[in-house]
């Protein structure tokens, strides 16, 4: 039996109502996660198989801590005819429909054991597709053309028209889309949103694909609601229409992501399509200090449009919120480094319980200069990520070449890596001609009437090139294969660290990009171990580019005052807080104004409130550099909605700068010695 009594009223209440549409409406620290794994274990309790239960999250992190929170509240969970335990399905938006088209995705047309384009290779798509059809004249930003194309694709067959202003501008994206995705087709590839896209597409066109997932799929649990776009929307709409067992987490105070797709309206309408929809509020907060509540209470409160909702705490009162003003971003982040170190030192607090919030990641080089001056250990969330490391996706690139060859982006990046003499003329050639017979460069390579229009020792390039990945394609077909021994054999075969030493001037950068590598390829027979190696690959390659958060996750587990955006800072908390650059023009940002989300600007600064646990700090800066200029700044005017009663003018303060925190601490230990 599920064991409800460690939850408190309202979160035993979520986690008994299992039949029918709820919205579990939970504040910032309110238990969310813990209330979810006990509805999930006590749904078990009460007959219903794991099989049939699906939770869906948005970061493969939080997936795995549900599961394994759920895997411990459910200790002996029923079992298959064949003694496996059955498992419920906890898993992000992609991850499942990765599993729904890896199993239906040859009713579109594609190939099973299709690839998914990590971010960089979608851009060089575009990029082929932008000089294919712009003429010299035209001047197109491949970036911003990717972040469009999103945009349309995560609006869902509703929604598309909020991203146009005009039907010439929607006619021109939709031109650029439909090559952009005939170029991925061709790669037999697909890009992260078309994983939504295409489950969608699945389920309209082929509805016994969609009865069998809503026959499997009868418990439908999705969290972070408010994050949700259209297409998520519409997605979980389509499992839970039938049977109506659907219940959805979120907290539309903490909705602040809309410049990436996500509707607010999701989670605010939602009894348009459930109007038996049944609304839990989850109110105590078991995170911050009364203080820091009443403060995010006062500021949330001005939104108009809003769930009703207030966060309260049986904790003690706490300290005042501290508010200073700085001369400009220098004399703060000093000022804040000093704090930390005066922390450290005097009160034998972490670094890692320390963190600096911001609105604008330019805002980290003052903070990021001031802390090393300090010789104080800190991470920058979002900062290159371990799988952004050129070895590691050179490595990724040939793994996908071997499970499709026809995967244009990737075969580009490494048919000349090492140098095999198939310089950039070459592959530019190879490329037009695959265009020409709209075909991939792989077909091209191996196409006689192609080949022979190069000089022999091209054509033995190429040849040699081919008969490389044949000979390494050809042991996955097998059945018993050490991925990790076949990767290592291809690596030693193509001398792949000769080409780092050659790219690198220190020979200990090479030693340590090697490193990184051997350590990605001796996790390759983790997992699968009962599939075929082909498909083991395949399942590596998916686990990998789903997964990008292992890295920042090392890193949030080191000593280290923290760096992050109050974007990125969602779902974390932190005993000490620094919230920097509260300014007209940064918090709420100048574009708001123009676009109209000041109410989202000012869920931003509700949210980075209540990351903090014990005291909060916030900052601004009267002057500012700007474009190599020091420019006049204004105090936010969000700070005029923190009761003054709350607040700790520092205006007065001194505070501990870098040098005079250290001169204490060498005194004070000088007085111990």
């Amino acid at each position: 039996m599920a064991e409800l009594n460690s939850l408190n009223p309202e979160q035993r209440k979520a986690a008994q109502t299992i039949e029918g549409p709820v919205l579990i409406l939970a504040g910032a620290g309110t238990g969310k996660t813990n209330t979810v794994t006990h509805r999930v274990a006590y749904m078990v309790d009460q007959g219903i198989s794991p099989e049939n239960i699906l939770a869906v999250t948005f970061t493969n992190k939080a997936a795995r801590e549900m599961h394994q929170r759920v895997t411990k509240l459910i200790p002996h969970p029923p079992k298959r005819e064949d003694g496996k335990p059955l498992k419920a399905t906890v898993c992000t938006f992609h991850s499942l429909c990765v599993r729904i088209l890896r199993r239906h995705i040859d009713k579109l047309g594609y190939k099973r054991n299709f690839v998914i384009y990590s971010e960089s290779e979608q851009l060089g798509v575009v990029k082929k597709v932008l000089s294919a059809i712009a003429g010299k004249d035209v001047k197109a930003d491949p970036r911003e053309l990717h972040s469009l194309l999103s945009r349309i694709k995560n609006a869902g067959s509703s929604g598309v028209g909020k991203v146009f202003g005009s039907e010439e501008a929607f006619a021109m994206a939709d031109h650029i889309r439909g090559r952009y995705d005939t170029a991925l087709k061709a790669a037999n590839a697909v890009d992260f949103d078309d994983l939504l896209v295409l489950t969608l597409r699945l389920f309209k066109e082929h509805p016994e694909a969609l009865e069998e997932c809503r026959a499997r799929y009868q418990y439908v649990t999705v969290d972070e609601y408010q994050d949700t776009n259209a297409a998520q929307y519409e997605l979980m709409y389509l499992l839970a229409k039938e049977h109506r067992n659907v219940c959805v987490v979120g907290d539309d105070d903490q909705s602040i992501y809309g410049w990436r797709g996500a509707e607010i309206s999701n989670i605010l309408d939602m009894e348009k399509d459930f109007p038996e929809l049944e609304v839990i509020r989850l109110e105590q907060n078991y995170r911050s200090t009364r203080v820091i509540l009443d403060a995010a209470n006062a500021v949330i409160k001005n939104n108009p449009r809003r769930r009703p909702k207030k966060l309260w705490s049986a904790k003690r009162q706490g300290d005042f919120i501290g508010v200073q003003p700085f001369d400009d971003e220098e004399k703060e982040a000093e000022a804040i480094v000093g704090e930390i170190e005066f922390n450290r030192m005097t009160k034998r607090i972490p670094w890692k319980n320390h963190a600096i919030l911001f609105r604008t990641n330019i805002q980290a080089r003052p903070l990021e200069t001031a802390l090393r001056k300090a010789e104080v250990r800190y991470v920058l969330i979002g900062g290159q990520s371990f799988f952004d490391r050129r070895e590691i996706r050179d490595f990724l690139a040939f793994m996908k070449v071997m499970v499709n060859p026809n995967d244009d982006a990737s075969l580009l990046r490494i048919a000349n890596v090492p140098a095999r003499g198939l310089s950039d003329v070459t592959m530019e050639r190879l490329l037009g001609a695959s265009q020409e017979r709209s075909s991939s460069v792989w077909q091209a390579m191996n196409n006689d009437l192609v080949i022979h229009e190069f000089q022999p020792r091209t054509r033995k390039s190429i040849e040699g090139f081919v008969e490389l990945v044949e000979g390494f394609r050809m042991p996955l077909k097998g059945e018993r294969l050490s991925l990790a021994t076949w990767a290592d054999g291809l690596m030693d075969s193509i001398n792949y660290e000769a080409e780092l030493k050659k790219g690198e001037k220190n020979p200990e950068n090479a030693e340590n990009r090697m490193r990184n590598l051997r350590e990605l390829i001796h996790t390759m027979d983790d997992r699968g171990e009962t599939l075929l190696p082909a498909n083991r690959l395949v399942k590596f390659l998916d686990d990998i580019t789903l997964d990008a958060e292992r890295e920042e996750e090392k890193e949030e587990k080191s000593d280290a005052v923290t760096l992050i955006t109050t974007h990125s800072c969602k779902g974390l908390e932190y005993p000490h807080v620094f919230l920097v650059g509260v300014e007209e023009g940064l918090l709420p940002h100048s574009r708001s104004a123009v676009e109209d989300t000041l109410d989202e600007e000012r869920r931003l600064f509700y949210v980075a409130i209540t990351r903090a646990m014990q005291t909060l700090t916030i900052t601004y800066c009267l002057s500012r550099h700007k474009y190599g200029q020091l420019v006049p700044c204004q105090p936010s005017s969000f700070l005029k909605e923190i009761p003054e009663e709350l607040c700790e003018d520092m205006i007065d303060s001194e505070p501990v700068g870098v040098d005079e925190g250290k001169g204490m601490f060498d005194a004070m230990r000088a007085m111990l010695e």
